[in-house]
């Protein structure tokens, strides 16, 4: 019995001193000048769509006309598209489809990036912010001027004030001609007239306003550029791909949809391909937002 005050006492004192101990650091953590520790907010998605159900069968047979050719069981197959090798579906998705009819092959791919910024002090959105500005950027868009406000710094003008020319050709390039030179100038002069057509004919009388160049496109996610390219497969060839890379918050869009006619002197259709894949990206749009 003698012992058991002794006991108590030690027991007393050391809740005491734990007491003590835990009020000291709350007291240092509160204390003025200690800077506070913010982190950015998550994005706004936290899934991707399952790519290759993303497109309707409805719209596939539109893009994809060759499709419509096949026997039900091959047309099934095609619809089924070809899921693109990733190793981390949670982040990065994407499909291709390919369909081949008497007078033309068409491709198409999409493809949805969900942006995660790993900067405490970074958000997803801002992150993904960047990376489409870097993709808008590396387009070179002729002409953007200010149109986009989160266009970057452009790279499309040259000393001289001539739009930087890629190796492959955009509407309004002479592509008929086979003089590396003659097809510098027309391309020049493409640039400078929006009215010249994707064949490089000029546009149809009462189609000036239309702009069929590669360019910022208003109205589709918090912003998206369009890009139009037609290479040359050997020396007469012709395969054109446009592509509508668009931002919703933190995931980035790609669709990428091209022809390559039979005829080796039939240029594909640039206005034909241009609202087709916007209105495809359109539906991709509503596919994310739910």
């Amino acid at each position: 019995m003698a012992y058991v005050p002794g006991v108590a006492l030690l027991a007393a004192l050391a809740v005491g001193c734990s007491a003590g101990s835990g009020g000291g650091a709350s007291d240092a953590d509160s204390k003025p000048g200690n800077p506070a520790v913010t982190t950015a907010p998550p994005g706004k998605y936290r899934t991707l769509p399952a790519p290759c159900r993303a497109v309707p069968d409805s719209t596939l047979k539109d893009l994809l006309p060759g499709i419509a050719q096949l026997s039900r069981q091959q047309q099934e197959k095609a619809l089924r598209g070809a899921a693109t090798i990733t190793y981390d579906t949670d982040r990065k998705v994407g499909c291709s489809w390919k369909s081949t009819a008497p007078d033309s092959s068409r491709n198409l791919t999409i493809d949805f990036e969900r942006v995660v910024s790993y900067d405490p002090a970074v958000s997803d959105e801002d992150r993904a912010r960047a990376l489409y500005v870097k993709k808008e950027n590396a387009a070179e868009l002729p002409g953007t001027g200010g149109g986009s406000p989160e266009k970057g710094k452009g790279a499309t003008a040259s000393a001289g004030g001539e739009e930087k020319e890629k190796e492959t050709l955009k509407p309004g390039d002479d592509q008929g001609s086979a003089d590396p030179s003659a097809s510098s100038s027309a391309s020049s002069s493409a640039a400078s007239s929006p009215s010249a057509s994707a064949s490089g004919d000029p546009g149809p009388s009462g189609s000036g306003d239309e702009d069929l160049r590669p360019r910022v496109l208003d109205g589709l996610g918090d912003a998206a550029f369009l890009d139009d390219l037609l290479t040359r497969a050997g020396s007469t060839a012709q395969h054109r791909t446009v592509s509508v890379v668009f931002r919703t918050s933190n995931v980035l869009v790609t669709v990428r949809y091209g022809e390559q006619p039979t005829l080796v002197t039939k240029v594909p259709d640039s206005k034909e391909l241009q609202e087709k894949a916007r209105s495809l990206a359109r539906k991709l749009a509503e596919v994310i937002s739910g």
